[in-house]
C-alpha cells in the first residue's frame, strides 16, 4: 500500500466508524504521523559525526533539556540531556545523550531476535556503493553481507538489505527496493542515501502488538509477509529464522514494522528495568490529537511518564507522554 493510499484509508476508516449505527460518538483514533525515531547514545558528538559523515544525515538542531518536565517525560529522575535532530530526506532521527544520570551501554551480545531489538531502515539508491561506503568507514557488520531476498516470495523478492551497527552498537539497515516495490520516491537516483522507510521492532505476538499500534494508536496495516530461508538467516544473523512481518503506517512519516520470530523463539526479553537513559532505549514519536486519552487506555502497554507533560521550548511539540508497548518498546505520544 502506498503512502497516499494509507492516508485515504485512515480517513475512510474514521468516517465509517463514526457513521456506524450505535457508534455516533465513537471514532477510532488515527495517528497524525510518525514524527521521529529516537535513540539514546553514549556520546552525542560521536553519533552526530557518524550519521552526518557516513550516512549523509543533515544536522538540524541540538539542544539541552533538564528540570522536572524532562524527568517526567523521560521517566528518569535527575535527567539532564543533550539532543540532536538530524534529517535524511523527509525523515528525522533524534539522538539523545544523558549527561545525568548516565545509563548502561548497549548489550554487546545483542542478537536480531532479542526483544529490545529496533532498527532504522535507510533506503539507498545503489546497494553496492552504499556497502562500499560503510566498508570504507570501518562500520561493524551485523549481517554477513548484503542479501538479495529471493524471488519466490512475491512480497519481498528482489529487495536488497544489509544490517550494520552504529558506534554504540545499535542495529541499522540499508535497503534498496527494486522497481515496483516501496514508495515511488525510493526509486530516486540523485543521492546515495534517500531517507528512512521504517523502523523495525521485535514483537513476540503480532496480534497483541496490533491491538496496541492499530487499535490503540490508529496506525493502518499497510502490508505483510512471511520470510525464511538462507538469505533471511544471513541478513538477521539468526540461524533457522522464520519471520512474520507486518508493516503499519500513519498518513506521514516512516512506518513501523513488526518482526515476530516464529522460529527460533529464543530472543531474550527487554530488561525489566530498562530506562530512557540506557543506550538500548529507542523511542518512536507519534503525533496524536490528544495524549490524555492514553493515560487510561493503553491497549496492553504501560506508562513511563506518569502524566502528560508540557514540552521544553526547544521541542517541536507542546505536550508529550512516554509509554511502552507490550514488548517494552518505547513510544512517545505528542501533541503539536
Amino acid at each position: 500500500m502506498r503512502r497516499g493510499d494509507v492516508t485515504a484509508a485512515v480517513a475512510l476508516l474514521c468516517l465509517a466508524l463514526a457513521a456506524t449505527p450505535g457508534r455516533a460518538t465513537e471514532v477510532r483514533p488515527a495517528a497524525r504521523g510518525i514524527e521521529a525515531i529516537g535513540m539514546t547514545v553514549a556520546d552525542l558528538d560521536r553519533s552526530i559525526a557518524f550519521f552526518r559523515d557516513t550516512l549523509s544525515f543533515e544536522l538540524m538542531e541540538a539542544f539541552e533539556d533538564s528540570g522536572r518536565d524532562t524527568e517526567l517525560l523521560t521517566g528518569v529522575f535527575g535527567a539532564r540531556t543533550r539532543t540532536a535532530r538530524l534529517r535524511l530526506g523527509a525523515e528525522v532521527v533524534e539522538l539523545t545523550q544523558f549527561l545525568s544520570p548516565p545509563g548502561r551501554p548497549y548489550p554487546a551480545d545483542s542478537r536480531g531476535n532479542d526483544q529490545w531489538f529496533q532498527h532504522l531502515a535507510i533506503i539507498v539508491s545503489d546497494m553496492d556503493a552504499a556497502y562500499r561506503r560503510l566498508r570504507d568507514q570501518g562500520v561493524a557488520h551485523a549481517s554477513s553481507g548484503p542479501q538479495r531476498l529471493p524471488d519466490w516470495n512475491p512480497d519481498t523478492g528482489g529487495i536488497e538489505a544489509f544490517y550494520f551497527r552504529d558506534p554504540d552498537g545499535h542495529f541499522l539497515e540499508i535497503l534498496q527496493f527494486p522497481p515496483g516495490k516501496g514508495d515511488r520516491r525510493w526509486q530516486a537516483t540523485d543521492r546515495l542515501f534517500l531517507g528512512i522507510d521504517h523502523t523495525a521492532i521485535v514483537s513476540t505476538d503480532t496480534d497483541r502488538s496490533l491491538r496496541f499500534y492499530r487499535d490503540g494508536l490508529g496506525l493502518v496495516v499497510a502490508g505483510g509477509a512471511e520470510n525464511h530461508g538462507i538469505e533471511q538467516e544471513h541478513l538477521n544473523n539468526v540461524f533457522g529464522v522464520r519471520l512474520r512481518i507486518t508493516t503499519l503506517r500513519a498518513p506521514v512519516g516512516p512506518g513501523v514494522e513488526l518482526l515476530e520470530y516464529l522460529a527460533p523463539r529464543t530472543g531474550r526479553p527487554a530488561p525489566a528495568d530498562l530506562t530512557a537513559a540506557d543506550v538500548a532505549h529507542w523511542q518512536t514519536t507519534i503525533a496524536v490529537s490528544t495524549a490524555e486519552r492514553y493515560l487510561h487506555a493503553l491497549f496492553g502497554g504501560w506508562l513511563v511518564s506518569p502524566t502528560v507533560v508540557a514540552a521544553a521550548p526547544a521541542r517541536t511539540f507542546t505536550r508529550g507522554l512516554l509509554v511502552r508497548d507490550p514488548d517494552a518498546h518505547a513510544v512517545r505520544l505528542v501533541e503539536r
